[in-house]
């Protein structure tokens, strides 16, 4: 096992992660913008280096920085949390190129899934479920009205390259699929570089179920159960839930199989993620993505099976067995995870601030992973993300009983947070039921 390590990152995941690194005694550094200086990740870190600017460029995105920082500290591995540059092959080979130990898989793999086609293409060679889709980018609105006509409306539009919704949106016929194209193109381009855009068969009422892999050091890839993510504002994930009530035990085996067929056929080592939709109608899954990092939502994985995933990410770029029996992966209870946003509660708009009180529920079963304390200042730099609020119950009822308690036990006042949002979500009879679907959110918030 390494002797130190370094976390690019900040917020909510860089805490997560030095708390494994305290734990394990490995010895940690963090890096952090102006704007962040104040936060509780800079100060329990063992050692901190400040990037540069507020500006994601001038800071967290600034590989030539970061890689600086670890020379000038001694850090012998590099962890990326997520976002950033966590799913960017070039930074990944930039540190081992460095002869430094990448906390993550190799820059192959991520290459391999960064971009949505060729992953499509890929895992259906591999014998992965895909739903019908464009096997190459589309070049112009003529090519989208053709694949369109070809694949059946409604379709999907999505940005190749992309991630969080950025450039997506469904088109129900050519009108739509006129409106949406340049958009998401323009879209495309400006957030990620690259205008490719892809279009996909859209499932109309649908369940996004994603599946947590680990690739071993030994070459193995086992799964760690599913996790529900259907509950989404604007394509982005408000809450999760494991396991999922939606995904019958036949559908579970089915899903995990895939997943592992998933990270073998890209020799995936360290946590990753694969995504699927499941059609509420037919039962069927395909696949939708591979997230090649630690996900947001990682802690109800955490808490239903017992398992410390930063702790088996540390070990697989070590060459290390990790700390279970990779046979034998129990599953205890319910588990639910809330984001907490500093955002307007009713259109889900940023809501940046002062925090003027801070007070974290606590008890059995809760956990929160929180990115700030009161004093901080929440800047429209980042992702208003403050923290994640799980709970543990012995099945999904006490999980919902026990997480309605938590949010009115949590305090923060000095901005808005969607706080009130998750008390009626929690409180919404079709949640509580179980059988919900992507498009909850808009009928909690017509």
């Amino acid at each position: 096992m390494f002797a130190s390590v370094l976390v690019a990152n900040r917020g909510e995941i860089a805490r997560r992660v030095l708390t494994t690194a305290r734990r394990l005694g490995i010895r940690s550094v963090a890096v952090y913008s102006d704007a962040d200086a104040d936060l509780p990740f800079v100060r329990e870190a063992d050692e901190a280096v400040m990037l540069g600017a507020a500006a994601p460029a001038a800071s967290y995105l600034n590989a030539d920085a970061i890689l600086a920082a670890a020379r000038a500290t001694g850090a012998e591995a590099v962890h990326p949390g997520y976002g950033f540059l966590a799913e960017n092959p070039e930074f990944a080979a930039s540190v081992q190129a460095a002869g430094l130990i990448w906390v993550g898989p190799s820059p192959a793999s991520m290459d391999q899934m960064g971009d949505k086609i060729n992953a499509r293409n890929l895992m259906e060679a591999a014998g992965v479920p895909v739903s019908a889709g464009t096997r190459e980018p589309v070049a112009d609105l003529d090519a989208a009205l053709a694949a369109a006509a070809d694949i059946g409306y409604p379709v999907m539009i999505k940005a190749s390259a992309g991630g969080g919704g950025i450039g997506m949106s469904a088109a129900a016929g050519p009108e739509q699929l006129t409106a949406g194209f340049e958009t998401a193109r323009t879209r495309a381009e400006r957030f990620f570089g690259n205008p490719a855009i892809l279009l996909e068969r859209y499932v109309e009422r649908a369940r996004h179920v994603e599946v947590q892999i680990l690739g071993l050091a030994d070459g193995r890839v086992v799964a760690l159960g599913e996790r529900d993510c259907s509950v989404q504002r604007r394509h982005q994930k408000v809450a999760e839930e494991t396991p999922s009530p939606g995904v019958t035990a036949q559908l579970r085996a089915r899903m995990l199989a895939a997943a592992e067929q998933a990270g073998a056929a890209v020799d995936y080592r360290g946590a990753g993620t694969v995504e699927f939709l499941v059609d509420v109608a037919t039962r069927e899954f395909m696949f939708l993505e591979m997230n090649t990092r630690l996900q947001v939502e990682h802690p109800v994985t955490e808490l239903v099976t017992g398992i410390d995933l930063v702790e088996q990410q540390f070990r697989i770029a070590a060459g290390e067995p990790v700390s279970f029996d990779p046979a034998t992966v129990p599953v205890t209870g319910h588990a639910i995870e809330l984001r907490i946003y500093a955002e307007d509660p009713k259109r889900f708009l940023p809501s940046p601030g002062l925090i003027e009180e801070w007070t974290e529920p606590a008890g059995a079963g809760i956990r929160v992973d929180a990115g700030y304390a009161a004093g901080n200042r929440v800047t429209p730099n980042y992702d208003p993300l403050l923290a994640k609020l799980c709970v543990h119950g012995a099945d999904r009822a006490a999980a919902l009983d026990l997480a309605a308690t938590a949010v009115a036990g949590f305090r923060i006042s000095g901005l808005k947070t969607n706080l009130p949002f998750h008390a009626d979500l929690l409180a919404s009879a079709e949640f509580r039921s179980g059988d919900y679907d992507t498009s909850i959110v808009s009928r909690l918030r017509p």
